[in-house]
């Protein structure tokens, strides 16, 4: 059957286990399966755009909430600049005077970006960053990731459902067609860059 969307995932999860107990956790093997997607996919599908508006004397913003890792921070100046990522221990040590200027380069501390130097004037910057994979839900029945690889969502909840039925051998085949998928995915990724190699943006951070 098609998997076009979480129900019709669900559904097919139940098929593949050949249970009708099971229908309680099945959202906990997709969950599992989403958790792991998140920690090792960087598809284009995943990027997002967020602006983010500098106040002057104030070099802290807060971060998007669905921020996973940030491939690109600018300046909406003309022309406008790139910001080069520090680490926090290397921001406090070149600006360690909190002098204001210009932003030249930026850092994450906990859920927020700070600026150095700190902004002498109001400026707009933009995020281009990857945001985990949305979750699934009865609310929200579709994403970008189940629509274009429903086959690693299915591998993916069946790993785990064969580790939670601890049927070693089925976790076994379904890992290795999970982590295929997953593999298949990423070269697809990097085919994909290379052909656009001159669009292609230069990871600040996060990589």
């Amino acid at each position: 059957m098609a998997i076009t969307n979480y129900t019709e995932l669900q559904a097919s999860i139940a098929n593949f286990l050949a249970r009708d107990d099971l229908t309680a956790q099945i959202p906990d093997f997709i969950s599992l399966a989403e958790a792991r997607m998140a920690r090792e996919m960087q598809a284009r599908s995943q990027e997002k755009r967020a602006t983010a508006t500098l106040t002057a004397g104030d070099a802290f913003v807060s971060l998007p909430t669905d921020l996973r890792s940030i491939r690109l921070v600018k300046l909406n100046t003309a022309p406008t600049e790139v910001l080069e990522y520090y680490t926090p221990t290397r921001v406090n040590e070149i600006y360690a005077n909190n002098s204001e200027g210009k932003p030249k380069g930026y850092t994450i501390i906990g859920g927020e970006i700070k600026f150095a130097p700190t902004p002498d004037a109001n400026y707009t910057a933009e995020i281009v960053y990857s945001e985990g994979v949305p979750d699934l839900s009865d609310s929200n029945l579709i994403n970008i990731i189940l629509t274009r690889h429903p086959d690693a969502y299915l591998y993916g909840a069946l790993a785990a459902a064969s580790v939670y039925l601890m049927d070693d051998q089925k976790t076994t085949v379904y890992e290795q067609l999970f982590t295929r998928a997953l593999d298949e995915i990423k070269r697809e990724e990097e085919r994909g860059k290379q052909a656009g190699s001159g669009l292609f943006m230069k990871s600040s951070y996060g990589e």
